[in-house]
């Protein structure tokens, strides 16, 4: 099939041209011992894209929300995150396994942990272990790219300064998250006191991310990449990609969310779908299937045999998510091929 039209993720993305040629042309030297100056480079925008002092390039977002977690706790220590965020749900239990916590899990809507729970847990903390930290996640994945509001932010951050806990923020798609509320990325990161993000996402870098925070931090967090083998040699041929990410792929992302938005459009006035449709204010859409009358991975069978590939994301969910490489007019083929499918 000649047209096949990608919506599992953004981290399916493509790198640019004008990357390709910046991977090609790189100035490179050894980032262990910090000579790399196109990593350096890329750190020092990083930093200053969310206002952080400091920054480390990592080669994933796992490794950088890893990397935090080894940083801001020791052993036996408790961290406070929702039930369905990328860390507690995703990343192979590295907060126990790696970091030795243990996780004390807060609900709350549009995957933000409740605020007044979170501070209940802070207030009773005599037979519990050490509160040690809290994680947020922004845009949250499986809450179909739900952008944290900044007073909820400031809500949560508040509550940490009277308790004296640090929060960690994985901001993997912030840049959304900042479209999406019309802000300014800072003005999300400065109710975090380490913020991880990725550029391999809707930015469409091949591949890292990045870990900000404050001078010390960092640099004790580089020594928590070092132990989970992210030390990286002549790494500026990759980080070049993430430099033109930042000069240039932020603004863009304002594309994919609206054609989320026509996507979910155009879903919703197909009668099986409407019911079971999640959509949220960034570049994601999910499918409840049990109102079309089957599973996940039977939709997204047959939504791949018309050239249309989407992720199964529970045994009745599947999830689309707009990006660089979906067009407007992929848009509108895509719902077409689920009018067909369907029968409207």
């Amino acid at each position: 099939m000649d047209r096949i039209i990608d919506l599992r993720s953004d981290t399916v993305t493509k790198p640019t041209q004008k990357m390709r040629e910046a991977m090609l042309n790189a100035i490179v030297g050894d980032d262990c011992y910090g000579e790399d100056p196109t990593v350096n480079k890329l750190e020092a925008l990083a930093a200053e894209k969310l206002g952080k002092e400091a920054a480390m390039y990592v080669p994933s977002g796992t490794m950088g929300n890893t990397s935090a977690l080894i940083t801001h706790i020791r052993h036996g220590d408790a961290v406070i995150l929702e039930p369905e965020c990328h860390i507690y749900y995703y990343e192979q239990g590295n907060l126990s396994s790696l970091a030795g916590a243990l996780p004390i899990l807060v609900s709350g809507d549009g995957g933000c942990p409740d605020p007044d729970a979170i501070e209940e847990l802070l207030i009773h903390t005599r037979h519990r272990p050490r509160m040690a930290l809290i994680c947020l996640e922004n845009t949250h994945n499986r809450a179909c790219g739900r952008a944290i509001p900044v007073d909820k932010m400031k809500a949560i951050y508040d509550i940490s300064r009277k308790y004296g806990v640090p929060i960690h923020l994985d901001g993997a798609r912030i840049f959304n998250a900042a479209i999406a509320l019309n802000v300014d990325a800072k003005e999300i990161a400065k109710y975090a006191d380490s913020v991880m993000f990725c550029l391999s996402k809707g930015l469409s870098a091949p591949v890292g991310s990045v870990l900000t925070g404050t001078k010390d931090f960092i640099q004790e967090a580089r020594k928590a990449r070092r132990r989970l083998g992210g030390g990286m040699r002549q790494a500026g041929v990759i980080a070049a990609a993430g430099i033109i990410a930042l000069q240039d792929m932020i603004e863009r992302l304002s594309e994919d969310h609206e054609n989320a938005r026509i996507l979910a459009d155009g879903l919703s006035e197909i009668e099986k779908i409407k019911q079971g449709l999640r959509r949220g204010e960034t570049n994601m859409v999910m499918v409840n299937t049990m109102s079309v009358g089957m599973k996940a991975v039977d939709l997204a069978g047959k939504l791949e045999l018309q050239g249309v590939k989407v992720s199964v994301y529970g045994l009745y969910t599947i999830r689309l998510v707009t990006n660089k490489d979906v067009s407007r007019d992929d848009v509108l083929f895509t719902i077409k091929v689920f009018e067909n499918l369907l029968k409207i």
